[in-house]
């Protein structure tokens, strides 16, 4: 079962069944269709009017927020592969992996606000058409695509696109509002965006109620009527700025480099009604202190609603502040407000030590918290290890002489199969600033073209145009000898030793995630003892490590079965999409039915 809680008004009758309006401590929940409940959660998103789980398969489901138990939750029925949701107040947008955005509103649909249209096939230049994020304000939607653009759809009422304009007050085709930005900022209950470019200037645009924006005590319009830079903010790298009805948080990282860098939120806007975690109006961003922020504690993750703010700490600690009219802080009561911070009590988790597996999601008056752990999708694996530094083993220069480091492994089997192919890759990144040459890593390690399609022109010709991740991983696994130096950790089990790349078991297995990436423990040359499986059941085990598939040569037994459910539960692969344990019973099931 996944592990999800809410608390706050309940307008989700055929969700959160047969409890109260006003849920006022956190609860557990699943889903009415089973089958669904056996789909892993990636990402809740939820604003005024509804609510949408995006599973790790790629398909998502709305929950409508209406006080009618007879409201059916909707299938999306979209057919490429959802990668992320984001519901404002009162619109909802999707992204595909293909890079195209679906989005329903009434500012961005009027004719039909009920139904999802492609709105990232209206953006005017055709070559700008592949995105990036997506983000929602209250009635707007922010894109970003690949070329680094941002643009915006929906309501302009309150500049919140980046410019005032007395007779354009919404617009159901995305206007370019910002060249050269690396990230959006907004929040499903606001009315305004914060833009950050490739150098971390932040600007920003739209409803400046109550000094939103951090612009200082001088700054006190009601409106910022056109993109304007964001002086005296926080030092650090800015990871996330979220913003509610009267108040922002912006999520700082210090920019120091090292396996455990440092998190600090800071807040600015009304401090009477809101989740501003201080007790007076703040014009600027100031850092939120709290005595339950201990000194090892770290910020894993917040959320913003419409009138409260909820913080996940690395010491497993839901802290909370703001309005709590109808119980969205989980305190068990609905006094009015809470202006001091306070930490939740929370229901016995079920994955309770992984505790950096779960997120927050608030929305108008509810709040959900929810496990969606790191799964294994080799493309989006291969690009985080990239940032690894401690795994990387071969060097080139930039233009400018800076460094960039990658996996010697990894571009020996993305690259075509030619010596020169490195040498070739050197000459490109040669040319490139940092910038770049980092795009150009990420593309080859993923051979993924919607990073940066004018790179990707560049380098085609030198990596492996067809050739898929899961295959990549699989000719590892099948050149053993010519891979020997490459596998540097062992897994002994009974009289044999088993070599893999500790790359490839992060990828995989939990276990070994926290093994290697640990900052205090010993990772060169641990051995693991394992002897539970036979050897059939290892060599299943060790297949799928690689390229996760089943071997097909492998006749299934309720022996393997048993054995590799074992397996997953010490390696810590139940967490794996898709799951190991769901293909054995189901390549088992159709054996028995073919031999009938």
């Amino acid at each position: 079962m996944n592990d999800c809680l809410f608390f706050g008004w309940n307008k989700l009758p055929k969700l959160i069944k047969n409890e109260p309006e006003k849920i006022t401590k956190p609860i557990q929940f699943k889903f009415e269709n089973e089958n669904e409940n056996e789909k892993q959660i990636k990402q809740i998103s939820t604003g005024e009017l509804s609510t949408i789980f995006l599973f790790k398969n790629g398909k998502a489901i709305e929950y409508l927020s209406k006080n009618d138990s007879k409201q059916n939750p909707s299938k999306i029925q979209i057919e490429e592969n959802i990668q992320k949701v984001s519901v404002g107040s009162r619109n909802e947008a999707i992204l595909t992996i293909e890079g195209n955005v679906f989005a329903k509103g009434e500012d961005i649909n009027p004719e039909n606000p009920n139904k999802f249209i492609n709105i990232s096939s209206l953006i005017e230049d055709t070559t700008d058409r592949i995105i990036e994020d997506i983000v929602s304000g209250f009635n707007s939607i922010y894109l970003l695509t690949s070329n680094q653009n941002a643009y915006g759809i929906g309501s302009n009422q309150f500049a919140q696109l980046g410019f005032y304009s007395r007779t354009l007050k919404k617009t159901q085709k995305p206007i370019l509002m910002m060249k050269n930005v690396s990230k959006i900022f907004s929040g499903n209950s606001s009315e305004c965006v914060f833009l950050l470019n490739s150098n971390q200037e932040l600007f920003g645009s739209g409803n400046n109620d109550y000094g939103k924006f951090g612009l200082g005590e001088s700054m006190e319009e009601e409106e910022i009527q056109k993109l304007i830079k964001i002086q005296n903010i926080p030092k650090g790298k800015i990871i996330d700025i979220q913003s509610g009805d009267y108040h922002s948080i912006m999520l700082i990282e210090n920019e120091n480099e090292n396996e455990n860098p440092k998190r600090k939120l800071y807040s600015c806007g009304f401090w009477e009604c809101n989740g501003l975690g201080k007790n007076e109006t703040t014009y600027e961003f100031t850092e939120i202190k709290s005595s339950l922020f201990d000194n090892d504690d770290n910020i894993l993750d917040f959320s913003v609603g419409y009138n409260h703010t909820l913080i996940l700490t690395s010491n497993s600690k839901l802290i909370g502040f703001g309005f709590n009219n109808l119980g969205q802080l989980g305190t068990g009561d609905t006094d009015e407000i809470k202006l001091n911070s306070f930490q939740i009590e929370l229901p016995k988790l079920r994955f309770n030590e992984y505790i950096s597996n779960y997120h927050i999601s608030c929305g108008y008056q509810k709040s959900f918290l929810y496990y969606s752990p790191f799964l294994s999708n080799l493309e989006e694996d291969l690009i985080k290890l990239f940032k690894r530094k401690e795994f990387c083993d071969i060097s080139f220069k930039t233009e400018n002489g800076e460094i960039i480091e990658a996996h010697k492994l990894i571009l020996k089997y993305r690259l075509n199969q030619n010596e020169n192919q490195i040498e070739k890759l050197q000459e490109i990144i040669s040319r490139k600033s940092i910038k770049e040459s980092n795009q150009i890593f990420e593309m080859i390690y993923s051979n993924n073209s919607k990073i940066n399609p004018k790179l990707y022109y560049e380098i085609k010709e030198i990596i492996n145009l067809n050739e898929k991740i899961e295959e990549t991983m699989k000719r590892i696994y099948l050149n053993e000898n010519e891979n020997e130096n490459e596998k540097d950790f062992i897994i002994e089990r009974k009289e044999k030793q088993y070599k893999f790349p500790k790359i490839i078991l992060i990828m995989r297995s939990e276990l070994y995630r926290g093994m290697f990436l640990s900052v205090t423990e010993d990772k060169s040359n641990k051995v693991t003892d394992y002897s539970e499986l036979s050897n059939k059941s290892f060599q299943l085990f060790e297949y799928w490590i690689y390229s996760n598939q089943i071997k097909d040569e492998i006749q299934i037994t309720q022996q393997i079965i048993d054995e590799i459910e074992t397996g997953i539960d010490y390696f810590q692969l139940n967490q794996t999409y898709p799951n190991l344990f769901d293909l054995l019973i189901n390549k088992f099931n159709n054996q028995n039915q073919n031999l009938n």
